[in-house]
């Protein structure tokens, strides 16, 4: 069982006196049944629904009041009613919109059963059927593929989880480095981990890498009712892959020829489903960062080892001793991506990079991250520090002087100075410490 860090996220949700119906929001296949079904182990009684079932929706189809939605849930379930700690599971609730609607009763008037929902899809089908979440009645938590070390916890790799946890890697780096690498070529989607902690065998997530991008593809139908639309996202499911970590154009993506908007539309519906994110640029050197939506999004999918598989550069990446070598370092940006995303709960969080607004001077800077009130510049490259020049330009225009560059190499701190004379701090973070990027930049 792969300990998921959102668990922590959970016991906070149920000790809070503030606590509201939990919407889970993530995609197909990255673990929110499993994680609700561990995090249950921790109540008295265990409530389960599931409004693919007529049986399970007929419950809040018979009744309007909640008191008795909740004396048939339990008979349902088989339990008898106790004033013990329960967890009521509602699970593909996009099916039911009265089950949508029921949940402010909960919040309102039955605050003692808490409630996990969950579903498939759950934005683009709601937005079809045109169902909403009661406004201010439910709190939401992003579930998304797991970190890199979810992925040590998932494969047994504690010591060297611990390790890196207490920032003391140093002695057995090139070991760390090999998990990474590992995470890398596996990705975070928990199926291919479990498998591949089973068989340490790379060849063997062929199939569930498969499975899963099917059913990826099983699912176009339910993201739109446009025939266009459909056409369009499987276009994009088909060939969208060997884009992943690269700036695109929208106009005949992918050599077809579909226009922009049409294209743009298909994108944004994938884009709800989160199994993508259209990374904007940010001209900003400080905060608030302002993504510029008319410029050309950089394309990160939801996981890394899909996208080996998909895009077909699997042995590419297994025969590698810098992930930094493949795709002309897109991969190695790729997962740094990943990485950085799971750093937050929030459905909210959006990765940005930097392009200079500045015309006939091309800049840019892999991404930007928002730490405790500032821009921090991030920089996904080996070499040397001067040859860093889009950072340098960065760091003389923000009011900070922190930089990071994810590398292969030790942990160390530089002090660099730019063409005009500033002085910061370059953080050479290496890739298994951006899962602890805000601790190294708070003890700076």
């Amino acid at each position: 069982m792969i300990q998921r860090k959102a668990l922590d996220y959970l016991r906070k949700w149920k000790n809070s006196t503030h606590r509201k119906p939990l919407v889970l929001r993530g995609a197909r296949q990255v673990g929110k049944t499993t994680l609700v079904n561990e995090f249950s182990q921790e109540y008295d009684i265990f409530l389960k629904l599931n409004m693919e079932k007529g049986q399970d929706r007929l419950v809040f189809e018979k009744y309007d009041d909640v008191r008795d939605i909740i004396r048939e849930i339990f008979v349902i379930n088989n339990q008898i009613i106790r004033d013990v700690p329960t967890l009521l599971f509602i699970d593909e609730i996009q099916h039911s919109k009265q089950a949508v609607a029921m949940l402010r009763y909960f919040y309102e008037e039955a605050n003692h059963i808490h409630v996990i929902t969950a579903g498939s899809l759950l934005e683009t089908i709601m937005d079809l059927r045109k169902i909403s979440f009661p406004v201010g009645r439910v709190q939401y938590l992003a579930i998304r593929p797991c970190s890199f070390y979810e992925f040590l916890d998932g494969i047994g790799e504690i010591f060297d989880l611990n390790l890196i946890r207490n920032r003391e890697v140093d002695i057995v780096h090139e070991r760390v480095m090999k998990h990474f690498h590992d995470y890398t070529l596996v990705g975070g989607m928990p199926d291919a981990i479990v498998q591949f902690a089973e068989k340490r065998d790379i060849l063997s997530l062929i199939d569930v890498f498969a499975s899963l991008v099917s059913s990826y593809k099983d699912d176009v139908e339910k993201y739109t009712q446009k025939d266009t639309t459909i056409k369009t996202i499987r276009t994009i499911l088909d060939v969208g892959w060997t884009s992943a970590g690269s700036i695109i154009s929208f106009e005949h993506f992918g050599n077809t020829s579909y226009r922009s908007r049409e294209m743009s539309e298909a994108f944004q519906t994938i884009q709800k489903a989160m199994l993508l994110e259209l990374v904007y640029p940010v001209a900003e050197t400080q905060l608030p960062l302002m993504p510029n939506f008319r410029k050309q999004p950089k394309l990160i999918w939801l996981d890394t080892g899909i996208v080996n598989y998909s895009a077909g550069i699997y042995k590419e990446v297994f025969s590698v001793t810098d992930i930094q070598d493949v795709w002309r370092g897109r991969i190695a940006e790729h997962i740094v991506a990943q990485e950085l995303l799971s750093l937050s709960d929030s459905l909210q969080t959006r990765r940005v990079y930097w392009k200079r607004d500045k015309k006939g001077s091309e800049a840019e800077v892999d991404f930007v991250y928002n730490f405790d009130g500032l821009a921090i510049p991030i920089e996904v490259k080996s070499g040397h520090n001067s040859k860093l020049k889009s950072l340098h330009l960065f760091m003389d225009a923000c009011p900070h002087n922190i930089a990071v560059r994810v590398w292969s190499q030790p942990f160390s701190i530089d002090i660099v100075k730019t063409q005009t004379g500033k002085e910061f701090n370059l953080i050479n973070l290496p890739f298994y410490y951006v899962g602890v990027l805000d601790d190294v930049l708070s003890n700076l």
